[in-house]
């Protein structure tokens, strides 16, 4: 069994208590401080990339009325749960799928979105490619996740933790614009780091 399939099966089990235990407590805060610096359109049509079970993208329609989302998890339990609490219907949907590639046409969303599931992607300079293809020009791409001192660190040759400066030269790579680095918690930094797609 690959890596991706090993996690997979561990987000399907953890699923039906995901909200439950302390990881709730941790999203909360991270979404409430993110939410601080979103910016988006009145109308935006939104793409939140390992939505899990669809906290973020009901607080970004509860806060933007006219907000429509799509929530992308590879972890059908984690679907399943999102469904069963989507509270804004039929503004959000959530679907099964990767992040890599993206089945959705270019220049689509308005703003996409990826906390703390980053540091799991084996490939990422193939899914930034994939954001900056789906995003509008002057679209905003909001990556959340662990950061570190150093350019990359490496755990269990599975997870991978980037600096802001190897952030942003991964995003330049691909043609997205960083804007800023905001640290929104501690100790171990989480790195709110915001890009645009240029005109």
């Amino acid at each position: 069994m690959n890596v991706s399939n090993k996690k997979q099966q561990l987000f399907d089990h953890w699923a039906p208590f995901y909200d439950f235990i302390l990881t709730s407590v941790f999203y909360q805060a991270i979404h409430k401080r993110l939410l601080d610096y979103v910016e988006l359109p009145k109308q935006a049509k939104v793409l939140d990339i390992g939505c899990g079970t669809g906290r973020l993208l009901n607080r970004l329609a509860a806060k933007y009325s006219e907000l429509q989302g799509i929530g992308l998890d590879f972890s059908a339990e984690m679907l399943h749960q999102a469904r069963r609490s989507n509270r804004h219907r039929p503004r959000l949907i959530f679907v099964q799928g990767n992040a890599a590639p993206l089945h959705f046409v270019d220049d689509q969303f308005d703003a996409v979105f990826n906390t703390i599931s980053f540091l799991h992607y084996p490939d990422p300079e193939q899914v930034l490619a994939e954001i900056y293809r789906v995003l509008r020009p002057g679209g905003m791409f909001y990556l959340v996740d662990l950061a570190n001192h150093s350019l990359t660190k490496i755990l269990h040759g599975e997870m991978r933790f980037y600096s802001r400066e190897k952030r942003q030269q991964m995003g330049m790579q691909v043609g997205l614009e960083c804007i800023r680095h905001q640290h929104l918690l501690g100790p171990e930094p989480v790195v709110l780091t915001i890009f645009s797609k240029p005109f």
